[in-house]
């Protein structure tokens, strides 16, 4: 058992109260979801620029530490391709032309992020992931999956792959169409034609396995592995060494490890939305912590075994969760089936051709570019521009869009940084611009007036409402727009404190400094339903005698004209 701060963690949770008519439907949702993870785990290993083999280094691990810490019951942890590309932006700079530094690198990353994971489990700070906005992230996977499938597409075309950013090597497969292999192209094309194909109209059938099959089959049986077509090639069998890699020193698991927390991040995001997904299905709760611990038992043991970075997959947990899995069983099976495969089938794989690889990576990531997201986000953002809703809107879809062309332009590693940066720009845009609304009478309710436009207002009186705390960095904004809403004609404002939980010290003194103005024109500034916290720091902020007035109600504060500070 695992100690937190609210009592223990058990280990293989998952497992507890395990019922015997679970067997059979998690056995069978675990070779489902081997059929899947086989053939993806070889492809997202090329991603992160490893030999295909360390995909399944990593994935066995994975599979049984999670299970032994995680609180979900259906994720399935593996090698994905967001991570795969982060690895390998990551890793790249430092390793260089050195191959074998290159795959040490690649370990060492994981065992950082597991690292990383493991303190963020034991310190609780499973809330950090939502400091990353849904529009963000979307933007982020987008671009993302757009880089991963034009990195595939010379593979698939037979050409010769350009390095650089999205547009670099979109550019390379354009000045590369005369050098087209046809025969490639052919193995490839059908590939993603029997990989889609499947996905889309029999979904229960390993579309991925059966295109790897096939791809074999027809180098066997047709030579094509002598007529042009790559292939991939010896894929060594048995398991793999543990222990901590070599040919790497101290100093680069500190380089490693500020990049890891990056990748952590993503990972964590990908794998609880996963998770909550299927736990909110089948009735049962995931913590947060815990999956920061599953996810970094699970990289730690990958980085181990020689394996890459991993995280939770939405694609094969819906999988496992479409096949019946029950608990994590399922994920146990898959783990002995991939020993199986890394002892005896591991000569089956190496006639695959690399444009079989292409079509199941391209397969696999085309369903993350979600333009259609894009599209409702720029709708909210048209539809409700100018509106009351208008600047959540705006920016909502600029974060998209920047962390989006973040990735395209300047490569995974820098869209990263660059989307993290506008979530957290996004935060503090949001907290200093909240919705000042202009409330009208419904019977004894005050509603916002903008929302319910036939309500009639009371002739000389602004009654507002601040739709957020009152802090130092909205307290400006605040004041400028209860000006702004004030008419020659207004003599009163009732600012509603109902909403505003809190106010600091510099709003309080933002307040005195409104009283101030609005008394020069003639008008009288009054906070009704002022609560708690509130209250208390507003009466002691005062700079003279004669401070807000402050008055129980909104009806109240509208009675009969009172002197500043005789209210409630």
């Amino acid at each position: 058992m695992v100690r937190s701060a609210t009592g223990t963690w058990p280990v293989f949770g998952s497992l507890q109260e395990y019922r015997k008519g679970w067997v059979r439907p998690d056995v069978i949702a675990g070779l489902t979801v081997w059929a899947v993870l086989v053939p993806e785990a070889l492809a997202y290993a090329t991603i992160a620029g490893v030999p295909p083999v360390v995909g399944l280094y990593a994935a066995i691990p994975a599979l049984i530490l999670y299970a032994a810490a995680g609180s979900s019951r259906h994720l399935v942890v593996g090698p994905m391709s967001a991570t795969a590309a982060l690895s390998a932006a990551i890793v790249a700079p430092l390793a260089g032309a050195d191959g074998g530094k290159y795959a040490a690198l690649t370990a060492v990353l994981a065992i950082a992020t597991g690292i990383a994971g493991l303190l963020a489990g034991l310190l609780r700070l499973g809330f950090i992931a939502s400091f990353i906005s849904e529009p963000v992230l979307k933007g982020f996977i987008v671009g993302l999956a757009l880089t991963i499938i034009i990195g595939q597409v010379p593979a698939l075309f037979g050409v010769e792959k350009e390095h650089g950013n999205f547009f670099e090597q979109a550019w390379g497969v354009v000045t590369h169409l005369g050098d087209i292999d046809w025969g490639t192209l052919v193995v490839g094309v059908l590939s993603l034609v029997v990989v889609l194909g499947f996905k889309r109209w029999l979904p229960l059938v390993p579309g991925s396995l059966l295109a790897v099959l096939l791809g074999i089959a027809a180098v066997a049986v047709f030579g094509l592995d002598g007529r042009g077509v790559d292939i991939v090639g010896h894929i060594d069998s048995g398991l793999p060494a543990v222990g901590l890699p070599g040919g790497v020193g101290f100093d680069d698991y500190i380089d490693l490890l500020g990049p890891a927390v990056g990748v952590l991040l993503i990972g964590f995001a990908e794998g609880l939305g996963a998770a909550k997904t299927y736990a909110a299905k089948e009735g049962y709760e995931v913590d947060a912590n815990r999956e920061l611990l599953g996810l970094g038992t699970a990289n730690l043991g990958s980085g181990l075994c020689s394996g890459m970075v991993v995280n939770g997959s939405l694609s094969k947990t819906a999988v496992n969760g479409g096949a019946g899995a029950k608990s994590q069983v399922s994920g146990l099976v898959v783990a002995v089936l991939t020993v199986v495969t890394l002892l005896f089938l591991t000569g089956l794989f190496e006639k695959l051709p690399e444009a079989t690889l292409a079509a199941v990576v391209i397969a696999a990531v085309i369903e993350l570019v979600d333009i259609s997201a894009l599209r409702r986000l720029y709708g909210v953002w048209t539809e409700r521009l100018g509106s009351i809703y208008g600047y959540a809107a705006r920016a909502d879809f600029a974060a998209a869009l920047a962390a989006m062309v973040g990735v395209l332009l300047f490569d995974t590693l820098p869209g990263l940084v660059i989307g993290i940066g506008v979530s957290m720009l996004l935060l503090l845009y949001r907290a200093s611009r909240p919705h000042v609304a202009t409330l009208a009478r419904e019977g004894t309710l005050w509603v916002d007036a903008e929302r319910h436009p036939g309500l009639p207002t009371t002739p000389h009186v602004l009654v507002v409402r601040v739709e957020s705390g009152l802090f130092f960095a909205n307290a400006d904004h605040v004041k400028d727009r209860i000006e702004d809403l004030c008419t020659d004609d207004t003599r009163v404002v009732v600012l509603d404190a109902e909403t505003s939980p809190f106010v600091d010290v510099s709003a309080a003194q933002m307040l005195l400094q409104l009283r101030d103005l609005l008394a020069r024109r003639g008008i009288e500034l009054r906070v009704a339903r002022d609560i708690g916290q509130f209250r208390d720091t507003l009466r002691h902020s005062g700079t003279d005698a004669t401070p807000v007035g402050l008055y129980s109600t909104v009806r109240e504060a509208l009675a009969e004209p009172k002197r500043p500070g005789d209210g409630s």
